[in-house]
């Protein structure tokens, strides 16, 4: 056990949500939220629900907002408040910025994506691709579902011009060499686009670290409303044209490509779960989360298959795995009828369930850090009584 201690029962009595039997093992499709998240979104459509730009004091409190949220953005992924932008949700918004980006684009350039990736980080690349006569290659990983860096090394060419990639994946947990990937895209002289919507729950992320060019997460798989979040690098966010309204504002430099009016009472949502995150720490999470995933691949049956690294060295606690002589839909409504949510299918990441061959995909487990040790040994027990 990590000296950093996790108060999980101080968590869980945070979350009226976690209050019954059923055990939540679906995080990578979206997490529970604290109640405070819900408080805020409730008090601001209550107290300050105004559009921007009036001259009373609801509409100035919701500026406020909108520049608080901002602020915890950049506090949260280390970047500068005006480097973020907001939008309705990660897929969305990649696909608006992935064409802001395509107005630099020629026919014959080239867009390098993974088999790790959630299609989101790949369709907006592919669509760019049939209108424009882009190239989308993929980069293949090993069979223990890390990413192969030598035939990313042996893809990147002088007409590389994006090279997108997951921080963590949401299908069978692997975690890259973030800092590596965006310097092998900047040696090629291309951008490095960052997924980070699995990997933000469960470590802390740092923009201006890594140098990344743009990374998109979503709130609501980190204890938060539905929403997205970019972080982009200011010099590209001026440079390249945005799809706006012509009367809207020019400043901050994010808000050039922020669409319509933004969800006022999830910016609300969002800096509560920004507070919620700081309240816990990372420390704790990442060792409490490292012991309930090693307590969970210790245990796992025989009969599963897991697909992915098997201890949790370079990975977050997001587990794919098979039950032999059962289909993953059939594993995934047994342990619901026992009261544990599991996610079963491709959940979107097409690239890496085609690599393993799994034309049903598989059973997902996550853990985060509101899990417990005795949900994880449920779930074990439930496995082991299918089997």
């Amino acid at each position: 056990m990590s000296a950093v201690a996790l108060d999980v029962a101080a968590v869980r009595a945070r979350f009226s949500a976690l209050g019954r039997r059923l055990a939540f093992f679906d995080g990578p499709g979206g997490t529970q939220v604290p109640d405070e998240v819900i408080d805020a979104i409730a008090s601001y459509l209550r107290d300050s629900n105004a559009n921007v730009g009036g001259p009373f004091p609801t509409s100035r409190r919701t500026e406020a907002l909108v520049a608080g949220a901002r602020r915890a953005a950049a506090e949260l992924l280390g970047c500068s408040a005006e480097e973020v932008v907001f939008g309705a949700n990660m897929t969305t918004l990649n696909f608006a910025l992935t064409r802001a980006a395509a107005r630099e684009l020629r026919a014959g350039d080239e867009i390098l994506v993974t088999r790790l990736d959630h299609d989101a980080n790949v369709s907006p690349w592919l669509e760019l691709a049939h209108d424009l006569g882009l190239v989308v290659r993929v980069v293949d990983v090993h069979d223990d579902c890390t990413l192969d860096l030598g035939d990313l090394e042996r893809q990147l060419e002088e007409r590389t011009r994006v090279v997108a990639f997951p921080w963590a994946s949401n299908a069978v947990g692997t975690v890259q060499d973030v800092a590596r990937l965006v310097e092998l895209a900047h040696a090629a002289g291309a951008l490095a686009w960052i997924d980070a919507v699995h990997y933000a729950p469960h470590g802390r992320i740092d923009v201006s670290a890594i140098n990344a060019d743009v990374l998109i997460c979503s709130p609501y798989k980190f204890f938060g409303p539905h929403l997205g979040i970019a972080c982009v690098r200011a010099e590209l966010l001026e440079r390249w044209p945005p799809y706006k309204v012509r009367p809207a504002s020019e400043s901050p430099l994010g808000h050039r490509h922020e669409t319509g009016t933004l969800a006022h009472e999830l910016l609300a949502g969002f800096v509560a779960a920004a507070d919620y995150l700081r309240s816990i720490g990372f420390d704790a999470i990442v060792a409490h989360e490292r012991e309930l995933g090693e307590r969970f691949l210790g245990g796992l049956p025989p009969s599963c298959r897991l697909y992915g690294l098997p201890t949790m060295a370079g990975r977050v606690p997001t587990f794919a795995f098979n039950v032999e002589g059962r289909s993953p839909r059939e594993v995934a409504e047994f342990l619901g009828v026992r009261e544990l949510a599991v996610w079963h299918g491709n959940y979107y990441a097409v690239e890496i369930m085609e690599r393993l061959g799994l034309a049903d995909g598989a059973v997902r487990a996550g853990i985060v850090h509101y899990n417990t040790a005795a949900e994880v040994e449920r779930l074990l027990e439930a496995l082991a009584e299918l089997a």
